[in-house]
């Protein structure tokens, strides 16, 4: 497979032999189940203090005297208060008591972080990069020409720090279109509009072999992101299991595979 090398102005250039890791067939399966142990890396643990709800006098007594002595005195044998000269007050301590402990807290103990083997979360990159070559599944969610993909630009986006620099290259790109839907922000599901929580939809991810500078410059455009190869995630190049609109860099089409490498060795879900 060949690829169209573009300049930073849109004017096409030489072409260029994609790597081997293009040949890839996507899997949406075992994409979708890496990206879901990157999630679970974010989870935030849970737990309730293990006294909560039994720091009180109330105990259970048991039988008083003999066997079945406790029954048909008006009281049920439950943990009760204990009070000023041996009075008897409400019942705690048990989950259908007021002021009583929950019946299945919370452990922070949980194993919360879903596991993934090194060679699937590799298979799982390599599926998603192939992915962005794909324009049948990149047309599902993104707005394009009917241009070649993947879409492959000089090296010299990577030395664009200024927004305005960057937004030039993007429309002579062809991408003003998919920029335009990114730009209107959407209330988030569940909250109230007071709250004034919104988000912007994915748009272009720019894929580097040193972003340094051109993520400063996606800072102010909503949708853009900028990412190195050397820290590839599923969540950047294929959320939602679904691949995203990629503009590649000239160096970083070179160094893709050995960037998958790292990626899969900075990982930390693996089992």
């Amino acid at each position: 497979m060949e690829a169209q090398v573009h300049q930073t102005n849109g004017s096409a250039g030489r072409k260029l032999a994609l790597p081997s890791v293009f040949d890839t067939k996507y899997n949406a399966d075992i994409v979708r189940r890496a990206l879901l142990a990157e999630q679970s890396l974010g989870y935030q643990p849970q737990g309730h203090y293990v006294g909560a709800g039994m720091e009180t006098s109330a105990s259970y007594t048991g039988r008083l005297g003999n066997y079945r002595t406790q029954r048909h005195i008006g009281r049920p044998p439950r943990p009760r208060q204990r009070l000023a000269k041996g009075a008897m007050g409400a019942v705690r301590r048990i989950p259908s008591s007021v002021k009583g402990r929950r019946a299945h807290p919370h452990h922070v103990e949980k194993i919360i972080i879903e596991r993934i083997n090194r060679k699937e979360y590799g298979r799982a990159l390599e599926s998603a990069v192939a992915a962005t070559a794909d324009i049948q599944l990149v047309k599902q969610q993104y707005v394009i020409a009917d241009a070649q993909l993947p879409l492959v630009v000089s090296s010299d986006i990577e030395n664009i720090s200024k927004t305005r620099e960057l937004l030039k290259v993007l429309k002579s790109l062809g991408l003003a279109d998919d920029l335009e839907r990114s730009h209107d922000p959407r209330l988030a599901v569940g909250s109230r509009r007071k709250v004034q929580r919104r988000y912007f939809r994915n748009s272009v991810v720019i894929l580097a072999k040193d972003a340094s500078k051109v993520s400063k410059a996606c800072r102010n455009i909503p949708g853009v992101e900028a990412l190195g190869v050397d820290r590839l995630r599923i969540a950047s190049i294929a959320p939602g299991a679904r691949p995203r609109l990629a503009l590649w860099s000239e160096a970083a089409l070179g160094a893709v595979e050995d960037g998958i490498i790292s990626s899969v060795r900075s990982f930390k879900a693996m089992s």
